[in-house]
């Protein structure tokens, strides 16, 4: 999956620092949605898990971390570079997840994200639809809490 400019690829624990970079700067701290790299790295290894990796001609330009556990997948997590946001690099990694997704035989997809981040718009328009709310779930160094949205999607197969 590309676009003339992006390329969409697995990735691996061998790609921990470029997915740090781009965590570090596409999420704010002040909303404490950023996971360490030990999260990541204990994350990866496991059965199920997956990375996709945004490229261009620059590097690593986003990521997306997902997980498979029984019919249902997960999105963990989704970053764009901030000088990447808002040219698709979103989107080619949302579409990557629904289709890894289908391929390893999920039937519903999850993914939760804060209350009033822009990419809830994204996530509706491939088809998700809030189904929880987390109250108070983010919070930053300063202490503000944020609720989390609980998002689902039921893939649907062609017959």
């Amino acid at each position: 999956m590309s676009r003339p400019d992006t390329l969409i690829s697995p990735g691996g624990l061998v790609d921990l620092d470029a997915v740090m970079d781009v965590m570090a700067d596409s999420f704010d701290p002040a909303y404490g949605e950023a996971w360490t790299a030990a999260q990541c790295a204990g994350l990866l290894p496991m059965p199920g898990v997956w990375l996709d990796l945004a490229r261009d001609r620059g590097g690593v330009i986003g990521f997306s971390l997902s997980r498979i556990v029984a019919n249902e997948a997960e999105l963990l997590l989704l970053a764009v570079r901030t000088a990447a946001q808002r040219r698709g690099v979103g989107k080619l990694l949302v579409e990557r997840f629904i289709d890894e997704a289908k391929i390893r035989g999920a039937e519903r997809l999850h993914l939760e994200v804060r209350d009033g981040n822009h990419a809830v718009k994204l996530y509706e328009e491939y088809g998700f639809a809030l189904v929880g709310r987390r109250r108070n779930y983010y919070s930053g160094p300063d202490m503000r809490c944020f609720d989390a949205l609980t998002m689902a999607k039921i893939v649907s197969y062609p017959n």
